[in-house]
């Protein structure tokens, strides 16, 4: 293949800017903040379970408590009338009168008891909601640190992406005067070749494998016509020559 030495320095412009274009890709997948919201999300995840967790207990508490309050009420309201009953002297069976007497004495028991467990129970809900209170706060706060960290990685995506748009437009100007059968070349190679299609000669050796071409070689790129599209032995891949070629 034959191609102007203007058009075969023109592909190496090309080429730039086409490692230019993989290396924006991979700094825009390579962002610190990835990993940042990666790890704050999975954080995040787990403090929203605590907090459900610690929401659930406090509510089970409530219900208990309302439930043990309940309770509480009903001997108060059943002691009350029995102690009704004894001081209106209605009661008047001395064995009736016991009965009664050892009844209120067992609800007043009944009653410390119940108020016992209501007093455990709030204690167990006081302990939860402050759970709560906490949780809320420290996910309160991580979502701050995602939101923070998803605002700092869209604004370095926006110029990333602006320079691809830039790139990509310039490249398309440089390409489009690239002769079309060494482009379409240029293109296989690249994609065979992890990217890289063409490649300066520079001091004798390859830019694209960075490999010292054999003096045979050399030889033969020296006695090639200054049209010819050469390439590498090692790599395959175009060899563009320049002043700094070193033949």
């Amino acid at each position: 293949m034959n191609a102007a030495p203007a058009d075969q320095i023109r592909l190496l412009d090309v080429q730039g800017l086409d490692v230019r274009l993989q290396q924006l890709a991979h700094k825009r997948k390579s962002l610190p903040e990835h990993a940042e919201i990666e790890a704050l999300t999975k954080d995040l995840a787990q403090l929203r379970d605590l907090l459900v967790a610690a929401q659930t207990e406090e509510s089970d508490c409530a219900r208990e408590q309302t439930k043990a309050e309940q309770d509480v009420d009903q001997v108060r309201t059943r002691a009350a009338r029995d102690q009704q009953r004894l001081g209106s002297g209605a009661v008047t069976s001395p064995k009736d009168l016991e009965n009664l007497q050892r009844e209120i004495t067992s609800l007043a028991k009944r009653q410390g008891d119940l108020e016992d467990v209501v007093l455990e129970v709030m204690e167990r809900r006081e302990s939860a909601q402050e759970r709560v209170g906490e949780l809320t706060g420290r996910v309160s706060s991580v979502q701050s640190k995602i939101d923070d960290a998803t605002a700092r990685r869209d604004a370095a995506f926006g110029e990333i992406d602006a320079e691809v748009d830039s790139v990509t437009k310039e490249r398309g100007v440089v390409a489009g005067a690239v002769p079309a059968d060494l482009l379409k070349l240029y293109e296989k190679l690249r994609e065979q070749q992890g990217g890289i299609g063409a490649a300066k000669l520079y001091q004798r050796s390859c830019q694209g494998c960075r490999q010292e071409l054999a003096i045979t070689e050399l030889n033969e790129i020296r006695s090639a016509a200054p049209d010819t599209v050469v390439r590498c032995e090692n790599c395959r891949r175009i060899l563009v020559r320049t002043a700094e070629s070193g033949l």
